[in-house]
């Protein structure tokens, strides 16, 4: 057992780890019941366990917890704000309807988040390639592009 300091949401956790090759998105779904991050391929390949380290997004199903001991992590239930306001991209998301099935929606709205807070004018060149680490079967690209650059837009008005 190994005690693992994690900042997850703005806050501070203090987790025992039975293994500290343990990937994230177990302690971040089974520890501490964030279930925003979702288990999808398990080889970093669809985009469904996305989570921000650092603001990048990066996928959590095989990263070690113990590789993200010093960093700030943040999942989709980590966007909204301390007045239950819904981040500007997962506003945009609802306004679109930007989800079909919904298994890949935090993989969008994650990376989403990480390109525009990259890059606040995003082109559609620049939006598919911030978005093609997250596999989607259901057709909503368009809608997805769609919330994208309204998020942008409502972002730097």
């Amino acid at each position: 057992m190994k005690e693992i300091s994690l900042q997850v949401n703005g806050q501070q956790h203090n987790l025992q780890i039975d293994d500290p090759s343990t990937p994230l998105l177990y302690v971040l779904r089974n520890q501490l019941e964030l279930n925003g991050p979702k288990y999808g391929c398990g080889l970093e390949q669809c985009g469904s366990c996305m989570v921000l380290v650092d603001g990048k997004a990066m996928p959590s199903c095989r990263m070690p917890v113990s590789a993200t001991a010093d960093k700030k992590i943040v999942t989709l239930e980590g966007l909204i704000d301390e007045k239950d306001n819904l981040h500007p991209v997962q506003q945009a998301f609802v306004e679109q309807q930007a989800a079909q099935c919904g298994y890949c929606l935090n993989g969008m709205v994650i990376s989403a988040v990480a390109l525009l807070d990259e890059n606040n004018n995003p082109d559609d060149t620049a939006i598919r390639e911030g978005m093609e680490r997250v596999l989607c079967r259901c057709s909503v690209q368009p809608r997805v592009m769609r919330a994208i650059r309204s998020a942008a837009q409502n972002m730097n008005p």
